[in-house]
């Protein structure tokens, strides 16, 4: 598996949440306990209550299996897919990144990537530069990518199974002198972006949190979409210190919305799972 499958599926990157990231989501919420396996019934029942119709789903399914994310596998007479070895690596460090309520203090320090590829292996620079921009890293300087110290062990773990290890430097670092870490990590990340996604977040999925009474059913949608929508977010914002941040920096609402959501709508829709595949 490359990393463009993880950043474009595993991670929910897209602008808008596509048949195929909504698929990854309940695999990932809910498959696990099964093995990583769900049937094609199941899932075509499933993304039904979340608006996505059989054909998608099937469509979608052929992508991701194409992907190297699922593969194909019957119980019996019945027809299913089940998540990739890879895929599930994936997923259990982007559980640690997107349930991580707490952000980075100056006081954590960085962690910096400095590499070197040979420009006969410019293939491999890619693919460095692009998982480190999948985990959440800023570019300090050429060669030099920056992000908070605590993503130092899923750093080195998802640069080892890449194959990328021989190829980069990890060290942990202080900003000492000079110049204010508030400007330059604005140089560093593209904090007006991330902003427009936060508030993006904050308008889409604020209503379901002003709901008063919902079914299972609604809350299993509600719950797939909210999750789509933030697992992106922290591969984007990998946790930034809030001293650094703009004063009423939109991520830290949206991510207080997103927790709030996660407590209101967790049981209800693995209650509703649960009715509709007899997952116990």
């Amino acid at each position: 598996m490359t990393a463009v499958p993880e950043a474009t599926e595993l991670d929910g990157s897209g602008r808008a949440a596509q048949p195929r990231q909504l698929i990854v989501t309940v695999y990932g919420l809910y498959s696990r306990t099964e093995g990583g396996w769900l049937s094609v019934a199941s899932l075509i029942d499933l993304l039904a209550a979340v608006g996505v119709d059989e054909p998608a789903v099937r469509s979608s399914i052929s992508r991701l299996k194409r992907r190297g994310i699922l593969e194909a596998v019957r119980r019996g007479a019945t027809a299913g897919y089940e998540l990739s070895a890879d895929a599930r690596e994936i997923l259990r460090e982007g559980d640690e990144r997107i349930f991580r309520r707490g952000r980075a203090t100056a006081a954590d320090g960085w962690l910096l990537a400095v590499f070197s590829v040979p420009e006969t292996e410019r293939h491999k620079r890619h693919l460095l530069r692009t998982q480190l921009a999948r985990m959440g890293f800023g570019t300090a300087a050429s060669g030099v990518w920056i992000a908070p110290a605590h993503l130092h062990a899923a750093t080195a773990e998802a640069l080892t199974r890449l194959g990328l290890a021989g190829y980069a430097d990890l060290f942990r670092a202080d900003h000492l002198d000079f110049g204010d870490v508030r400007a330059k990590v604005r140089d560093w990340w593209d904090l007006d972006r991330l902003d427009e996604l936060y508030t993006t977040f904050l308008d889409e999925h604020g209503p379901a949190l002003r709901r008063e009474s919902v079914t299972d059913e609604q809350a299993f949608a509600d719950y797939v979409r909210v999750l789509t929508g933030w697992r992106r977010m922290p591969y984007l914002d990998p946790g930034l210190p809030a001293e650094f941040l703009p004063p009423g920096w939109s991520g830290i609402r949206a991510a207080e919305l997103f927790f709030e959501l996660h407590a209101k709508l967790e049981d209800p829709a693995r209650a509703y799972v649960a009715k509709s595949i007899n997952l116990t």
